[in-house]
């Protein structure tokens, strides 16, 4: 089952440059940027290889994904500290309560989008 999470993130990504691109009357798609947590349960090699399969032959081609990772971290609700969350672990290691909300590490966002002019006509 674990491709076919990928190819419907795979699929929005797309659906989410193209419309940019479109309104921003560009050309190709150089690249996107992703921000992708932790605890988004998402394989970034099977992303990868998903997203090369839907963008043969259209805009997105040829565009380089560039991942950045975000660590998963939480805030302790009893002492209000933050900290990286190990082994997927929600122990505060400072008051060691376990009352603790996510702060990061569930991002799966489009965070910016590289693209081409479109070639200006020579009269």
């Amino acid at each position: 089952m674990r491709p076919v999470h990928e190819l419907s993130i795979a699929q929005s990504i797309v659906e989410i440059v193209e419309q940019t691109a479109s309104a921003n009357g560009s050309g190709r798609v150089r690249s996107i940027k992703l921000r992708i947590g932790e605890l988004s349960g998402v394989v970034v090699d099977s992303l990868d290889f998903c997203f090369l399969a839907i963008t043969a032959g259209t805009k997105l081609e040829g565009a380089h994904l560039e991942i950045e990772h975000v660590p998963l971290t939480a805030e302790c609700r009893s002492c209000r500290q933050t900290f990286a969350v190990q082994n997927n672990v929600f122990l505060c290691p400072f008051c060691k309560s376990g009352d603790c909300s996510v702060v990061s590490g569930r991002e799966l966002q489009v965070s910016e989008i590289e693209l081409e002019d479109e070639p200006q006509e020579q009269t």
